[in-house]
């Protein structure tokens, strides 16, 4: 029985030698090792040995990236507004021994820190610009915060601000605003359309008024083209017909034939005139046709001869 019972206990002390011996760790994660109450090394992932009841695993630690939420918090822009914010911090482990020893909390420190670099940094801008320079206000704070962690051996890899929430008077102004804002751009945008409405119709007419002008323009160079070409054929034809008569008058019976013709002609023309009035004025010497036949016949051989 005695021997049994000291088989047991030999058992339950080699278990807790194995246990207290053998440590696995997991993979991105360290554990820091304490011997006698002092920092001694770092275990990295895998198994490793440690030398029973001197030897005790003290922290640790995940070196994978850790999100940390940021409580919102009021903060007062430098026009005096204050605003509610919130944010997502994200932080890395880099040096497990530091974040051990260098800060009592190290989730706590970067969370309050963010918080302060906030507050500063909102401080500096005024409230219509918390809205545009995000992406600033996040540096700013990453900066803050990762310049204090090093000594904690923490890295933060960024901040982001998840909301901005202004008092309820400050958006219903802003609500105005942007309202008048809106209709600002649509009284613009229409004054443009009707603008550029009459612009292009002024272009239509003077385009019009261009094309009408060059039509009667060229219609009346044609019409003058037209006339001239008539008057010169009338002026051909006129002078041939002369000539003509010329040539037929130098035919035998020619001048007689002429002499007859222009009597003709001055008879018949003198008749028409009797027709249509019943005022008529006789030439002076009415009674002497002949001699006026000879005063053609005479201009006609003067054309002759000149030809």
């Amino acid at each position: 029985m005695t021997s049994l019972i000291t088989s047991i206990v030999i058992a339950a002390l080699v278990l807790i030698t194995l246990v207290k011996t053998a440590v696995v760790v997991p993979q991105r994660s360290s554990y820091v090792i304490e011997r006698l109450g002092k920092y001694s090394k770092t275990l990295d992932a895998g198994l490793h040995i440690l030398i029973p009841f001197v030897d005790k695993i003290a922290y640790r630690r995940s070196t994978k990236e850790e999100i940390l939420n940021i409580a919102s918090q009021s903060c007062i822009t430098s026009d005096n507004v204050v605003v509610e914010i919130d944010g997502v911090l994200y932080i890395q482990v880099q040096d497990v021994m530091k974040s051990c020893y260098g800060v009592n909390d190290y989730y706590l420190a970067a969370s309050q820190l963010a918080q302060t670099s906030l507050r500063s940094a909102i401080g500096r801008i005024s409230l219509d610009k918390t809205f545009e320079e995000r992406d600033s206000i996040n540096a700013a704070v990453v900066g803050a915060v990762d310049e204090a962690a090093r000594e904690w051996g923490i890295k933060v890899m960024r901040y982001e601000i998840q909301d901005i929430t202004p008092p309820e008077s400050v958006m219903h102004a802003m609500e105005q605003q942007m309202k008048a804002e809106r209709e600002k751009r649509a009284e613009i945008a229409s004054s443009e359309g009707d603008r550029q409405s009459r612009i292009n119709r002024a272009e239509g007419y003077k385009q019009e008024a261009i094309e009408l002008s060059e039509g009667e323009k060229q219609k009346k160079i044609n019409e003058a083209s037209g006339h001239a070409q008539e008057i010169l054929l009338i002026a051909e034809a006129t002078s041939k017909g002369i000539s003509l008569i010329a040539d037929a008058m130098a035919a035998p019976g020619g001048k007689e034939a002429a002499q007859l013709k222009v009597a003709e002609q001055f008879i018949s023309e003198f008749g028409k005139m009797a027709e249509k009035s019943n005022t008529m004025i006789v030439p002076a010497d009415m009674a002497n046709v002949g001699g006026m036949v000879a005063s053609a016949t005479e201009i006609l051989n003067k054309v002759k001869v000149q030809q």
